[in-house]
């Protein structure tokens, strides 16, 4: 039998040839995985961090705050910061690149973040800084340097040198407390790969272009756009519109819920602070990719700021402007003839919703440069005349006989006296002998009507003593005086005789009748009282804050001025009311405003008071017009101001600037005279 010989065939070598080939693509892969994971793998872990994603705020810009006419006050300008990226920090050179940054910001005086409380004194030894409290309690706690609380600042500073890795070095004293300072702060606010640390703000564009310049003796250190505030025309309300400044420790913990982080900006005053919720905006986030050198891979918004919503405020800029000229001019020509005269304020309300139209105090100051300028902010600490106190709505001032319109009120409701009812004026008020109360006029018998007109003492201490402190007091408070008037910013809530005061005596009460003992109160009060006089004892809530729109202005959020809020009525009937406003219109028709006001184009109804104090004394001046269909009430106080013609001047003036704007008044219309002995 024939064997038969069995060839190769073609599909047996591509078999082999198969299987030869993906031993070898399997030992390839082998060879790889064996490089990336064991040879190379320090190498891979690190790109492949670095290239991770990183979430990133997108701070939101603050809303804007303009006037009643939309006119800007303050806006948000473009500037420039210095930020610090942990992702290209060298962490060995950190102390030494900060030193040299801060020694480049000092000689090109710029500011930087310093919010250690902490300096050195006298003898070169470290202190705590007054009035920080709160921020030397977390130093010494558990969250920083865990130190008990008896430590002193010699003893946290040598803490925090040895926690930063600055023991041994050497940095002068000095230069050692700016380091750690700037080291505690970026700890503080939690400076992280995703969250960059804020060296400094503002900074000019010299500065940034030094910086640029010199990025590789500054590893991390970064140049960023932000929104800087800017006030326009700074000296208009500086203390009205009020300051932001850096977030605070106890701040921070209250407000950590509502999103805030360490490293916020936050109104600290004005309408700055009392409007933070609207203004503050919502904080956006971004997603940031990078590769091992820094390139960005990719950069997508994530989550969009929105910017913050803008306040209209109340405030008229030009008769802000006018009553700030008004009171400087008089306070100055005041001074001239009594040294003790530097200061005053002056209030002007609209009635038909009590809203305030201007709010000045005198001394005054440029908030632009206050924020700006540190040698003006010096010079302003070191100022004997106060210029960063607010006067119009924290200064309590004795008033005088502008108290006596409120006490006629109370005394015709209470039936204390009628209209037409008359006490004898014979100069000495003696009903307590042992308080002596003097009239300016030996007035014989007067009517509630003629009291007024003639500011007649004798008759109001007797008046006071019939109706006893505690309806005067009673009143007091309806018309506005003693209490909160209800305005958004911080006010003194002023003294009122009698339900503030540690000691009390019956002859008291005819000394706070006539608006002396120890009734003070502030000049936002006063106006308000002047506007409850004229809107017949109805007092609404006086407000700053017109209305609250979205940033584009075009969406209304809050609008107050309509259906005005009433906080208090008087409980003085209509007709007694009417009887008041007599007596005030015949202040100036015939009575101590006369000579100021008398031929004035509106007609005007006001009442006149001069204080006792220590030193010269205060004139006082209410007024609202026109009278018989009031639209605006005015308050000045001229401190130490001696004679009534300056404190009267300015409300005139104030009085020209809105009834011109009316068209009601030419330039022409009124001349100003002087006045003599106004009570």
């Amino acid at each position: 039998m024939k064997k038969t010989e069995i060839k190769p065939t073609n599909s047996g070598i591509r078999a082999a040839i198969c299987a030869f080939l993906t031993i070898v693509i399997f030992a390839v892969f082998v060879v790889r995985l064996f490089s990336w994971q064991i040879i190379g793998s320090d190498e891979y872990r690190e790109e492949v961090l670095s290239a991770a994603s990183y979430t990133m705020t997108t701070v939101a810009s603050r809303g804007e705050i303009l006037d009643r006419n939309g006119k800007e006050l303050v806006v948000n300008d473009a500037g420039y910061m210095i930020m610090f990226n942990k992702l290209y920090m060298k962490e060995k050179t950190e102390n030494e690149m900060i030193h040299k940054l801060i020694k480049l910001m000092k000689l090109r005086r710029e500011e930087w973040i310093d919010a250690l409380p902490v300096y050195i004194d006298e003898n070169g030894s470290y202190q705590f800084e007054d009035g920080n409290d709160d921020t030397v309690d977390f130093i010494k706690s558990k969250s920083m340097l865990d130190m008990n609380k008896y430590a002193t600042a010699e003893d946290c500073m040598a803490a925090f040198a040895e926690r930063f890795d600055l023991e041994n070095t050497r940095y002068s004293k000095e230069e050692l407390r700016d380091i750690i300072s700037v080291r505690y702060n970026m700890e503080f606010c939690g400076y992280s790969n995703s969250t960059p640390y804020k060296f400094a703000e503002d900074i000019s564009r010299d500065m940034v272009a030094i910086v640029l310049e010199n990025s590789q003796g500054f590893p991390g250190v970064e140049c960023a756009s932000t929104f800087v505030r800017y006030y326009n025309n700074g000296d208009l309300a500086p203390h009205l519109l009020g300051t932001v400044g850096a977030i605070s420790q106890s701040e921070y913990s209250e407000l950590k819920d509502d999103g805030y982080s360490l490293d916020d900006r936050i109104g600290k005053s004005g309408i700055e602070s009392a409007m933070e919720a609207y203004l503050r905006g919502t904080d956006g986030e971004k997603r940031v990719t990078k590769t091992s050198d820094g390139t960005i891979v990719e950069e997508t918004e994530t989550v969009k700021a929105v910017p913050g919503n803008s306040v209209y405020l109340t405030i008229d800029s030009k008769l802000q402007e006018e009553t700030n000229k008004a009171l400087a001019k008089n306070v100055t020509e005041a001074g001239k003839m009594y040294s003790d005269c530097v200061a005053g304020a002056a209030v002007m309300i609209k009635l038909s919703d009590f809203s305030v139209l201007a709010c000045s105090s005198y001394p005054s100051y440029d908030i632009q440069k206050y924020s700006t300028d540190p040698d003006y902010y010096e010079d302003l600490m070191g100022d004997s005349s106060l210029p960063l106190f607010d006067r119009s709505l924290s200064g309590n001032f004795i008033i005088g006989s502008t108290f006596k319109p409120c006490v006629a009120a109370g005394a015709l409701e209470e039936g204390v006296i009628t209209p037409t009812s008359t006490i004898f004026c014979s100069q000495n008020y003696d009903f307590y002998k042992n308080d002596i109360i003097r009239c300016l006029g030996y007035h014989s018998s007067e009517t509630v009507r003629d009291a007024l007109r003639d500011s007649c003492n004798y008759f109001f201490a007797d008046v006071g003593r019939q109706l006893g402190i505690t309806s005067i007091d009673y009143y007091a408070e309806k018309f506005g005086l003693g209490v909160h008037t209800g305005i958004e910013i911080y006010e003194d809530t002023g003294i009122l005789a009698g339900r503030d005061s540690t000691v009390w005596y019956d002859g008291n009460t005819c000394q706070a009748a006539i608006g002396q003992s120890d009734n003070a109160f502030t000049p936002i009060q006063l106006a308000t009282y002047a506007a409850t006089i004229a809107n017949d004892g109805v007092r609404l809530k006086t407000h700053f804050v017109d209305k609250i729109t979205d940033y584009s202005g075009k969406n209304v959020i809050v609008d107050n001025s309509k259906d005005p809020e009433v906080v208090a009525t008087a409980g003085v009937s209509t007709s007694n009311m009417k009887v008041v406003k007599e007596g005030m219109r015949q202040v100036v028709t015939s009575g101590t405003a006369k000579e100021i006001f008398g031929n004035y184009s509106v007609p005007v109804a006001a009442k006149t008071g001069t204080a006792e104090n220590i030193g010269t004394d205060n004139v006082t001046f209410i007024a609202f017009a026109p009278y018989e269909k009031p639209e605006v009430a005015v308050a000045v106080v001229i401190e130490h101001g001696g004679n009534g013609t300056y404190s009267m001047g300015t409300a005139k003036a104030m009085f020209d600037a809105y009834f011109k704007s009316t068209g009601r008044i030419s330039d022409n219309s009124s001349k100003t005279t002087s006045s003599k002995n106004n009570t």
